[in-house]
């Protein structure tokens, strides 16, 4: 039997954490994540659209998965 799996998206943008993407705020999210069972994928970066204003800003896109029970 194949095994399957579930999948997280968290999109992270500058001003969601505080000014500048640092190490430290993105470490936090990883082992918050990873308490829940979660195993990063990927991160990838992109343009993501803030809530006001047209246009986007630089951010992450990290995705995460962890087997379904």
């Amino acid at each position: 039997m194949a095994r399957r799996f579930e999948y997280k998206v968290v999109q992270l943008r500058e001003g969601m954490i505080g000014g500048k993407l640092s190490a430290d705020k993105l470490q936090k999210l990883l082992n918050n994540e990873a308490d829940d069972g979660w195993q990063l994928k990927t991160i990838t970066s992109a343009d993501v659209k803030g809530r006001i204003g047209p246009g986007g800003v630089e951010g992450l896109l990290v995705t995460f998965e962890r087997p379904v029970a």
